[in-house]
C-alpha cells in the first residue's frame, strides 16, 4: 500500500546514490593532515576504506564508523531498517562485528509528522536488535530534508581484519548481494511502485557473509554502496596495487533492474560513478551494462576477495596496473 507520506519526495537525493562523487571526496580527504594509520590505528583514510579500526591490543581492534542519508524509500519503518542495515556493514565489511550503536536523525518537523520519526528510529532499532548490537540513544536536528543513520562502534581482531588494500592477484571475486538497488530505488521515487525485492535485499545484513569470508581466511574485501561494484573495485585494486576482470555475466541482478534501466530511471550518482571509473576501465559490453554495474547501490552486499559457498564468483583479480577490465 502507498505510503500516506511519501519520504522519498522531501529529499533531493535518496539512500547513498546522494553521496559525494568519489573524486571530489578523494580531492578533500587527501589534504587532510590527520587521519592517516600509524602506531595503533590500523586502518585510517588513506585509501577510503569502510571504518577506522585502533588496535585496543594483542587480539582486539575498535571499529569506528557513521553512515546516513536521505530516505531511499517512502515507508518510514522500512527506511529505518534500510538505513541501520547500511550503517552496521561498515563494521562487517572490515571483518567485524558490531557492539554498540547511536541514532542520527536529521528531521523537518514543520513539512513531516514527527510520529513517522519514531517509526524511522523503530526500524533501526529492530534492525540493532536482529544483529544483537546495543542500541543507546544518540542525536538529533531539525532539518530541510529528513535523514536517518547510525553511528556504530564494533571489535575485530586485528590479526582477521578485511581491509581493501590486501587484494592479491589470482584470487576470485566473490558478491553477496544482486546489484540493480539503484536504479530501482529511483523508480520508486519516481512512481511510488514499491520493490520489495529490493528491500530485502537492502535490509539483509552482512553478517554472515563476513563471518564466512573470515572463516574462508580471506584479508581483502569491501562494500559495495553508493559508489556503485565499478567504483568500490576500483578503489580496492588501487589500494592492493593488482588489476581486476569483471565478468559481465556471472554478475546477479535483482529482478526488475533491467527494466528501469531501459525505462531510463539511472541515479545521477550511477552515471556520476561511470564517469569517475572510465579512465581506469576497459569494457567490451555496452553502456548500459557498465552503468548497470556503476549503478548506486544502498544497503549493498560485499565485494570479497575469495570463494564464498553459496554466493556467485564474478572476476578475479590480475596482476598489473590498477585498472577494471569487463568482458
Amino acid at each position: 500500500m502507498e505510503a500516506a507520506v511519501r519520504l522519498t519526495q522531501y529529499a533531493a537525493g535518496g539512500g547513498c546514490a546522494c553521496k559525494i562523487p568519489p573524486g571530489e571526496l578523494e580531492r578533500i580527504v587527501g589534504g587532510l593532515p590527520a587521519g592517516r594509520a600509524t602506531g595503533d590505528l590500523l586502518v585510517g583514510v588513506e585509501h577510503g576504506d569502510d571504518a577506522a579500526v585502533v588496535r585496543i591490543d594483542g587480539d582486539r581492534a575498535v571499529v569506528a564508523t557513521a553512515d546516513f542519508f536521505t530516505p531511499v524509500v517512502d515507508d518510514a519503518y522500512d527506511w529505518g531498517r534500510i538505513a541501520a542495515t547500511n550503517a552496521l556493514s561498515d563494521v562487517y565489511a572490515m571483518g567485524g562485528d558490531a557492539l554498540v550503536a547511536v541514532n542520527l536523525l536529521s528531521w523537518p518537523r514543520d513539512r513531516i509528522p514527527f510520529e513517522l520519526a519514531g517509526e524511522v528510529l523503530r526500524g533501526g532499532a529492530d534492525v540493532c536488535a536482529a544483529a544483537a548490537t546495543h542500541l543507546a540513544g544518540g542525536h538529533s536536528i531539525d532539518d530541510p530534508e529528513p535523514k536517518y543513520g547510525l553511528a556504530v562502534t564494533g571489535l575485530v581482531n586485528p590479526d582477521r581484519l578485511l581491509r581493501n588494500d590486501c587484494g592479491r592477484a589470482g584470487v576470485p571475486l566473490t558478491l553477496t548481494k544482486p546489484l540493480g538497488l539503484g536504479v530501482l530505488n529511483n523508480r520508486h521515487k519516481a512512481t511510488g511502485e514499491v520493490f520489495e525485492q529490493a528491500v530485502a535485499t537492502m535490509t539483509t545484513l552482512n553478517r554472515d557473509a563476513s563471518h564466512a569470508a573470515v572463516a574462508a581466511g580471506a584479508v581483502c574485501a569491501t562494500d559495495i554502496t553508493g559508489f556503485g561494484l565499478l567504483g568500490h573495485l576500483l578503489k580496492l585494486v588501487r589500494a592492493s596495487g593488482v588489476g581486476a576482470v569483471i565478468d559481465a555475466s556471472a554478475v546477479p541482478y535483482l529482478d526488475g533492474a533491467r527494466q528501469a534501466l531501459t525505462a531510463g530511471f539511472v541515479p545521477g550518482g550511477s552515471r556520476r560513478n561511470l564517469d569517475w571509473v572510465r579512465d581506469s576501465l576497459t569494457a567490451s559490453v555496452s553502456e548500459d551494462e557498465l552503468l548497470l554495474l556503476a549503478d548506486a547501490q544502498t544497503s549493498g552486499g560485499l565485494l570479497v576477495a575469495g570463494e564464498l559457498p553459496g554466493h556467485p564468483v564474478i572476476g578475479e583479480l590480475v596482476a598489473g596496473p590498477p585498472g577494471i577490465v569487463v568482458r
